[in-house]
């Protein structure tokens, strides 16, 4: 009976990570130079907006901080405190804006609805590079046309709101004689933001799925009706975020409302008049250049707080479009 002499088993060798023996399932990832600087510098442009953001709101702060307990002698307008002070500014920046919008986002929405789906390409081609070409137009261009051209011209149809419907509060006489009311400036930011708004809309109403726009005349919908079942509802949230950029653009503007209203430290809601509340940044815009000691914190501090306002119109925006992002075109 023979054996079978019974060689020694060969060790296995560990196989290193990365090494040409390493399984097919973990494929070694390598990470190209140029992938790591574009990684490294997308991070850099990110923190650097942060860092920025947040020294922002510390130099606010910091300087803002003598405002709040200065005396009633360094207070212009007759007010006993800051926030008194402050109050009517900001009632006259939020009014303006308001109305702004009020009067660009149909009027936006409509042109681009026109572009989009009414007009011929060669007209919606020029009518869009007309509306891009007037967000290129400077707020000082803006305020000379206010007052040279829109307020003259919107003066009769002032003198004829106030006799024919000064019953209602908002249009009481008596009526300024110059035109320059807080109408006026609405109507000035209405123009300014209209291309901000339009051109979003615009882009928004564009990506639309054919296949609803289809579907929808398919089944027997006119040119209208589809827009309401199809394209309103899928560019809604894309209206929204376009009308809170237009407002952030209203709310801080400056020379445009330093140029055309007739300012004072007050708060109402008449339109036609020639007392009208300010805003905080033409307020600031008119002020500063005469502003010394505690006078300048109280105008940092007016910045301040319209900095929060717009971070609050911001957080507010993103809040609606995320509510509504549950609506996709793809499903």
């Amino acid at each position: 009976m023979t054996t079978t002499a019974q060689q020694p088993a060969t060790p296995v060798q560990p196989v290193s990570p990365g090494s040409p023996e390493e399984p097919a399932g973990q494929p070694k990832v390598v990470q190209r130079p140029g992938d790591r600087i574009f990684s490294g510098s997308t991070l850099a442009a990110g923190i650097l907006i942060l860092v920025t953001l947040a020294a922002v709101a510390i130099f606010l702060v910091a300087q803002s901080l003598p405002a709040f307990t200065a005396d009633e002698s360094d207070i212009k307008g007759g007010a006993t405190n800051f926030f008194s002070y402050v109050w009517p500014l900001v009632f006259g920046t939020v009014w303006a804006a308001f109305i702004a919008l009020l009067i660009a986002v149909p009027l936006a929405i409509m042109v681009a609805l026109f572009i989009t789906h009414y007009a011929p390409r060669r007209l919606a081609q020029s009518l869009g590079y007309v509306i891009d070409l007037l967000a290129a137009v400077p707020s000082v261009v803006y305020g000379l046309w206010g007052i040279g051209v829109l307020a003259p011209a919107v003066q009769p149809v002032y003198n004829w709101l106030v006799e024919n419907m000064g019953w209602f509060p908002l249009f009481a006489g008596p009526v300024s004689g110059t035109g320059r009311t807080i109408l006026t400036v609405g109507i000035v930011l209405a123009v300014m933001i209209l291309p901000i708004i339009t051109s979003l809309s615009r882009e928004i109403f564009l990506q639309t799925p054919k296949l609803h726009e289809e579907a929808a005349l398919a089944l027997g919908a006119t040119r209208w009706e589809m827009i309401t079942i199809a394209v309103l509802p899928f560019g809604r949230p894309g209206i929204v975020s376009a009308s809170m950029l237009g407002l952030g653009r209203a709310l801080g503007e400056t020379m445009a409302v330093a140029m055309v209203l007739s300012p004072s430290l007050i708060i109402s809601l008449v339109l036609l008049q020639s007392q009208n509340p300010t805003t905080i940044a033409a307020n600031i815009a008119l002020n500063f250049p005469e502003a010394h000691g505690v006078g300048v914190n109280i105008l940092i501090a007016s910045g301040l707080i319209l900095f929060v306002i717009t971070f609050v119109v911001n957080f507010i925006s993103r809040a609606i479009v995320d509510r509504r992002k549950a609506f996709s075109g793809a499903n």
